[in-house]
Parts: structure tokens; sequence; C-alpha cells
């Protein structure tokens, strides 16, 4: 089976991890064919590394972009990787990746997910996990099970097709997963040796502050669709992380002030049907069990993949929660 694969990066001020990330890629038992780089207007180092990668590597490619002034985190980063996207022809891919440009890698990262992908048709994005280095120790960054993380979004291109790529706001990273299940596809990370991804800067933490960041997730739980229930249940999660306390008091007060100030959600009400019945089912049974049994009525009721026809809906899923895509903006993903 064909591994061509491209990584798109967003990147702005990286100066401090980026060189590593690159010897990280460069490192791969499984190159890119692809590595296209987003530079957001960096005013640090990180031109002079980008013109070094470039020079040293033929399947890196930099795009440049103006200053905006300040780093944009969620929609910002997103339309940086769209700018990117414009450049790639997906025809001459299998695969699609957003790459963050503060990563390291086992040096069979890539190859292993792209073994898990030819192992199982219905898979659609997959990535390994985050870990954090505390002196010699690494502590991993808690995710479900149930999407890829979005510092890693792997995804297979027939299924980012499928989905319409990724809704241009904050909570996109957790937003694509639903799409792809609702789509007849699988979303996960799994823990293996060669899928721990070392995040070299904590997750949340890149604009102003974790506190910042923190306050961003609780909003952008409430533009998803999150109920209050299930944010409550997450913030409780949340603050056995450290900062303990903090990091779920963080996230419920971000999704408190957003429903107080009347912010706008995701208006997809198929979507938003999905949503509750997935979390209310989390809260009762557990995440892990839920998600199990999602992909498990996937692989009985869709087709495979290459088997389907564009938007083919199974006959045993009309009566249900429509098919939907990520957003209606999907010029770039063509």
């Amino acid at each position: 089976m064909s591994r061509r694969y491209a990584l798109i990066t967003p990147c702005r001020d990286e100066a401090a991890y980026l060189q590593t990330t690159i010897d990280s890629v460069a490192s791969q038992s499984v190159r890119p064919a692809l590595w296209l780089i987003v530079d957001d207007g960096s005013t640090d180092d990180t031109p002079n590394i980008l013109k070094r990668a470039v020079e040293q590597h033929d399947f890196i490619k930099v795009v440049s972009r103006d200053d905006r002034g300040k780093r944009a985190v969620g929609p910002g980063v997103i339309e940086a990787f769209y700018d990117g996207l414009s450049h790639v022809d997906f025809d001459n891919y299998d695969y699609i990746c957003k790459f963050d440009g503060d990563l390291e890698l086992p040096a069979r990262y890539f190859e292993r997910l792209m073994e898990h992908f030819e192992s199982d048709p219905w898979l659609g994005t997959l990535s390994g996990k985050l870990f954090l280095r505390y002196g010699d120790k690494l502590v991993e960054e808690r995710c479900g099970d149930e999407n890829s993380v979005g510092p890693s979004k792997f995804y297979r291109v027939q299924c980012f097709r499928d989905i319409g790529g990724f809704v241009r706001q904050v909570s996109w990273d957790g937003i694509d997963g639903h799409i792809c299940r609702m789509n007849g596809w699988v979303a996960r990370s799994m823990n293996e040796p060669d899928l721990q991804i070392i995040h070299l800067r904590r997750m949340g933490s890149s604009q102003k502050s974790f506190w910042t960041g923190r306050l961003r997730w609780g909003r952008g739980k409430y533009f998803m669709g999150s109920s209050l229930a299930y944010v409550m249940a997450a913030s409780a999660y949340r603050m056995f992380e450290r900062p303990y306390l903090v990091s779920g008091i963080g996230i419920l007060l971000g999704y408190v002030l957003a429903r107080w100030r009347g912010a706008s959600r995701y208006d997809e009400p198929a979507y938003f049907k999905h949503l509750r019945h997935y979390e209310w089912q989390s809260l009762l049974k557990g995440k892990r069990r839920t998600m199990q049994q999602y992909h498990d009525r996937i692989r009985i009721d869709w087709p495979e993949p290459a088997q389907r026809k564009s938007g083919e809906i199974p006959q045993n899923q009309m009566s249900k929660t429509a098919p939907v895509d990520c957003h209606a903006t999907t010029a770039h993903v063509g």
C-alpha cells in the first residue's frame, strides 16, 4: 500500500522547539513526501531555522504569512493550516496531518500510524499520546482515546474529505472526531512505545498563560455544544493535573462565562444530537466503553470506505442522525 503523507505545520515564534521537531521528522523511518510549514508571522529566529531546514531537506517547503501582531490559537491556527493546505494537491497523498512545531517523536511514529491504518479500513484519524518531561520522568498529558490529539491530527485523505475538514473555531480538535463517527469513520488515539509524543510545551500554554489556555478550553467546550453536566465531570477529572485544582477550575469557569455571555455555538442540529447522546453515554458507562460501542457499530452498519459511493448513507442509518461535514467552507479540501 502507498504510504505518501503530507504534514502541514502552522507555526509562530517556535525557535525554542522547532529544530528539535525538524530533527525528529527527518529521523523518521518513513519520511513525509511533503512537509509544508506555514510561518505565521514569526518575529524570533524561526525564519532562519526554516531557511536552513529547506536547504537541508528537499521534502520541506515553507509558506510565509504576514505578521498579524500576536499569536492566535484556535481559529488562527486553523486559518494558517488552511493557507498551507491550499498548496497541497490531495490526489498526490494517502494521508494528511496537521502537525505542530513543538513535538519530538519516536523514529517509527508515522510508520506505525500507517500500519494501523492499513490493518483497519474504517480508521479515519489516529495519533499517539502526548507526554511532558519533568526531569527524567515522562508524564502523560491525559487525553481521551476517542480522537486523535490536536498537535498531531493524522488523517486518511478520504476521511478528511468526507468530514469537510476542520471547523475554523476553538474546539475544532474536539468536533472533528464526532463528525468522523457520524460519517462512518473511527477516530482514536492510542498509547504505544512507538506512538509516544513528547510535547515540548504544555498543551494550551502557548498564548499568554496556562490559565488563559484553560479558560479557552472551557469556552471551546461551550462552543462545541457540551452540556454543563459533562463539563463539570471533565473539570473534576482535570483538577488532578498540574497545577492541581486550577486545571479544572479554569475549564469550568471558561464554560460558565461563555454561557453567561451568550457566546456562539456550533450550529448543526444533527451533530448536537449526536454529541449529547455520546456525552450522556460516557457519563453513564465511561468514555472508553462508549467509544468502543460506537466504533463497533460503525464496523457493522457502514461498508468499508473503499466500497462506499461518495456521500453514501447506509440504509440502517437513514432514520438516525444523518452525517454532516465539519464546516461549510471546504474550498481548500477538495
